[in-house]
């Protein structure tokens, strides 16, 4: 239990450290990419209220073809 725990955390942080250099690609996995998002004007829903989403970075993970054959 606490072995698998340090695999997946040392994974993840390994993909951290390689996206913050660009995108990452895990062969037959998958690409991490970093999006940029503009400031736009965001609403709620329920009140209608108007507010300001800031700009910020966002990851996108893009899986691959042979992982995806077996979604389709």
């Amino acid at each position: 239990e606490n072995y698998s725990k340090k695999i997946i955390d040392d994974i993840i942080s390994s993909i951290i450290i390689n996206i913050s250099m660009g995108d990452f690609n895990l062969k037959n996995f998958g690409t991490f990419k970093i999006l940029k998002k503009k400031e736009r004007i965001g609403r709620n829903p329920k009140t209608k209220e108007e507010y300001k989403i800031s700009a910020r970075k966002t990851v996108s993970f893009i899986l691959s073809k042979k992982i995806s054959k077996f979604y389709e």
